[in-house]
Formats: structure tokens, sequence, C-alpha cells
């Protein structure tokens, strides 16, 4: 186990370094098992995100309505993520393991015996305030424990098990759906967390011991408004194109701009008041969210990248099942398919791009990552009411080397770059930016996916080129939201192996 030393002038207990031979067998464990939980979370997204064509005809919603089951996950997780800076001082390792995979677990089988829509949303909420706990507590038990010039080897075997469960989740997701039905998407993923949440009430075994550290309740409140709000008015936008021209329609789009400019107003003025209250409540060291880790230009940049990358992919992605089901006509099964390869060779790259990243640093990575990414979302727009499924599957796997080259550099350097005591907040801040901007994507290319198929339905064109010309928009948003990768990839570099140690060669 990881020995403790006290922080000067506190009465907070830290981790004391890992030791530069490596890490220790319990330690190891430890990561393994955060990591299998993880894999069992991500797994439920990937799986979910190919059912929601399946759960639109099934409980007889819109479109708009049934994007909220994957964008009140990943706004759940944003508001919740803020906290887990406060609980990883608060509990022990092992109390906080078992705290968020009890929460994951009760949410799936809510899920699995969910009637209707309201209860199924009210279960993504549940499950999401587990797997919001999960992701910091991984990646600040890695920062901790692994020494910093492994980093970039052990984020690269991170990378294997975090594509398996993208590689593993829409091919599954597609046999269920098209078999048994979206509800034993659920009942599949309740017994391997349930597994997951035995053996780390097992096995996992404390990295640190726990503080009296306080919790902001209005910071919390605050947060919730300001980016609850940013992502219900992104949900809204395109809502006056939606409607047609009857008397009804033009009060409900109407009322639509109306809760848009309420929504945008509530966040601006909330995450306004939850900065300023981080500022006074950090001269303390009782900040919710300590925003002192902004003070690394490499760090910001870092966060800025990952965020513009976040909202571009998790709205592409979420758009393809949509466009290959609705409009190529494709089977779940076969959707599922098309985007397996991707996933494999991004899990495969993981250990290579590790490796690349402790000798060479970022920008023989980003730079090519960069340009791929931006070049394949561009591309994305091409797609048509024809186009193959075989382009579609080719495109997709080369979009996943791009995002391969560029996911462990970001969250090594970004993280790489603060001292060790802010480690914590800096998770919990790539995590809410990550969670926000993705769901963020989400609600903007769902809803200009909609306006643009209605407008185009209304137009006369036919139900294809009307779905395909929903998906063209969405994937041009994609695009020109992406677009800026290509200026952050050159900015961005590899920290030190430890804070204030002199640069190589030097």
């Amino acid at each position: 186990m990881a020995t403790t030393e006290t922080a000067p002038g506190t009465d907070s207990i830290r981790l004391a370094p890992a030791p530069a031979s490596g890490m220790r067998p319990e330690e190891t464990r430890v990561i393994w098992l955060l990591l299998a939980a993880a894999f069992v979370a991500i797994l439920n997204e990937t799986t979910m995100g190919m059912a929601i064509p399946h759960l639109i005809t099934d409980l007889g919603i819109t479109a708009v309505a049934a994007q909220w089951l994957t964008t009140a996950f990943m706004l759940t997780m944003a508001v919740v993520i803020p906290i887990s800076g406060f609980l990883l001082q608060r509990f022990t390792t092992r109390q906080v393991f078992v705290a968020a995979m009890s929460l994951f677990s009760a949410g799936t089988l809510i899920a699995f015996l969910s009637p209707g829509f309201p209860l199924l949303l009210v279960a993504r909420v549940v499950q999401a305030s587990g797997t919001a706990i999960m992701m910091p507590l991984l990646m600040t038990t890695l920062m901790t424990v692994v020494p910093p010039h492994a980093r970039g080897r052990m984020m690269g075997r991170v990378s294997i098990v975090m594509a398996l469960a993208p590689a593993i989740g829409p091919t599954l997701s597609g046999l269920l759906l098209d078999t048994v039905g979206w509800r034993w998407i659920f009942g599949v993923v309740l017994p391997i967390s349930l597994l997951a949440l035995f053996a780390g009430a097992r096995w996992i075994h404390n990295l640190g011991d726990t503080t009296r550290a306080p919790i902001d309740v209005l910071s919390v409140i605050l947060s919730a408004f300001g980016f609850g709000g940013l992502v219900y008015g992104l949900s809204q936008i395109g809502g006056a194109a939606a409607h047609g021209g009857s008397a009804s329609d033009a009060a409900a789009a109407a009322s639509s701009t109306v809760t848009l400019i309420v929504a945008f107003v509530v966040s601006i003025i909330a995450l306004s008041l939850f900065v300023w209250r981080q500022f006074v409540l950090q001269r303390t060291d009782q900040a919710l969210l300590d925003l002192r880790v902004f003070r690394s230009g490499n760090f910001t940049l870092s966060v800025a990248q990952l965020a513009i990358m976040s909202m571009a992919f998790f709205g592409a992605i979420t758009v393809l099942p949509l466009y290959l089901q609705n409009v190529l006509g494709i089977p779940a099964l076969t959707a599922g398919l098309a985007v397996l390869p991707g996933s494999l060779l991004m899990g495969l790259l993981g250990p290579v791009i590790g490796r690349i990243y402790d000798a060479r640093g970022t920008r023989i990575l980003l730079i090519p990552g960069a340009v791929i990414i931006v070049g394949m979302l561009w591309f994305y727009t091409t797609f048509g009411a024809h186009t193959s499924i075989w382009v579609v599957a080719a495109a997709q796997t080369v979009l996943s080397i791009g995002l391969a080259l560029t996911f462990t550099p970001l969250f090594t350097a970004s993280l790489g770059s603060l001292e060790p005591r802010f480690y914590s907040y800096g998770s919990a801040v790539v995590g809410t930016i990550q969670q926000v901007a993705g769901a963020a994507g989400i609600a903007l290319m769902i809803t200009v996916m909609s306006s643009a198929t209605a407008t185009a339905a209304a137009s006369g064109a036919s139900e294809l080129d009307a779905g395909a010309a929903g998906a063209h928009a969405a994937f041009l948003i994609a695009a020109i939201v992406a677009t800026p990768l290509l200026i952050g990839a050159f900015l961005i570099r590899k920290p030190a192996d430890s804070i204030g140690a002199p640069p190589a060669g030097h």
C-alpha cells in the first residue's frame, strides 16, 4: 500500500509519490479493478447509443426526447463530477468505489425493469451518478501511483480496456435489439456491474487517509443550474424550424424560443456566480472545484482541445446510428458491426501511442490526429441517402485512428501539468468539461438534425432524402466545431516528468 504523509500546514493526508522503480502490486490491482468498473460504464454507454432508434419506436417518443436518455446521463455526470473532489478527500478509496458501483448497478436494475420513458430517464440519471464518481477516482489514482515517466505507457494500456467497450458495445447492442429487445441491454450489463462491485469491495485497498474536507452546497446548486441551463438551452435550438406553419405550431415555436432564452440567461448567471464562489472559497482551500488548475497554460489548452473534440465527436457518433438505421436502412446489428473495426484498432494502437508519448511528446501524435479527425468529419458531410455501408465503416475506422492519436496525449499532458495536490481537482475539471461539451454536442446536433429533416420534408423531399439532409446538417456542424483542433495540436506540449523539474537536456 502507498505510504502517506501529512501536507505542511494542513490536517489533510495525501499519498506519497509512487517509487521511481514502478508500482506496487496492490496499486496495480486497484487500477485494474477501477478499469474494470470503467469498462462496464462505457459498455453501457455504447450499447445505449445504438438503441435510440428502437426506443423512439417502442416508447413512442421523438428523437429530441430520446436524445435526453444520453444527454441527461452526460449532464448528470457534469453536475456530479465536481463533487468527486470532495468525495475523494472525505471517504476512502473502497467507500467511494462501492458507492459509485452501487449507484450504477441500482440505475441499471431500474432501467431493466422500467415500464416507460419517464422511469427510464430516472434510471439513466442514477447510473450517471455512479459513473461520474468512478471516472475521477480512476484518473486521480492513476496519476498518483504511476511514476511520471511511465504514464504514457499506462494510459496506452488503459486505452486497450477503454476501447474494448466501444468495440463490443454497438455489436452487442445490435444483436440484443434484433433479438430480445432494448430492455436486455441493461439485463446484460447488470450482472457484470454487480460482479465488479463485489470484486472491488473485496480487493480494493485504500490508497490514502480521509480528511474533513467540507462541501459547499451553494456551489453544487449553482453548478447544476449553470450546466443544466446550458445543455437544456442547446436542446431547444432549432425548435421553431422543426414546427410547421399552423397556429399551434407557431405558438410552440415561440414557446421554444422563450425557453431557450430563459435557459441561457439562467445558465450564464449561475455559471458566473459559480466561478466567483470558487475564487472566494479557494482562498481557504475549501473550493468545490479549485480553479487554480487553470494557472497552468498547458492544462488549459489541453482541456480546451478535449472540449472541442468531445463536442464534435459525441455529437457525430450519436447521429451516426440514426443515419445508418433510418436513412440507409441498416439493421441494428449491422450498424454495430460497422463501427467495430475502428474501436478495435483504437485499442490495439493504445500501447504504441503510449510509448511514443513517453519518448517523443505530444506534437508527433496530436498534429496528425487532429488532421485525421477534422478531415474525416468533413468527409462525413458527403454521406447521403445512397452511401455504401463500406464507405461509412472505412471512414469510421480512419476517424478512430485520429481519436487514438489524440486522447492518450491529451489526458496525460493535461493532468501531468499539475502539481500532485491538484490531481483530484484536475480530474474533476477534465471530466466536467468533457461531459458538458459532449452533452452540448449531442443536444445541438440531434436538434439540428431534427430541424433540418423537418424542413426538408416540408419542402417536399422524400423521407430518405429528408433524413439524409438532417444527417448532413449535423455532420456539417461537427466538422465546423472540430476545425480549431488543427491549431491546438501545435500548442500543447508534454510536461516535464515532474512539476518543477528542468527540461530534458538541462
